[in-house]
């Protein structure tokens, strides 16, 4: 059950849509830290769709560190998905 009050189909598939977008980019982060096995399919699938919801904000950040540059831009993109993603879905519910 969606949070969202006389929400609408397409708002809790807007919401969806944010939230699983989001999980990408933090799934990415968190394989990162870990140092995943990067030749490993899942984590290449997950690392190419993260950098392509990303683009816009990779690299955005010129840290010394590199695991900070991929927090701050990969986790960037993915509050601003959700921020966004969620506002868009409330309005919509709102109709």
């Amino acid at each position: 059950m969606s949070g969202y009050s006389g929400s609408t189909s397409a708002g809790r598939a807007v919401a969806i849509v944010a939230d699983i977008m989001a999980f990408i980019l933090g799934l990415w982060i968190l394989m990162y830290l870990l140092d995943a096995n990067r030749a490993n399919d899942l984590v290449r699938f997950v690392h190419d769709a993260a950098d392509w919801l990303a683009g816009w904000s990779h690299d955005l950040f010129t840290f010394d560190e590199a695991w900070a540059r991929v927090v701050a831009g990969y986790g960037l993109a993915a509050v601003v998905y959700l921020f966004v993603g969620h506002a868009v879905a409330n309005h919509l519910g709102r109709r």
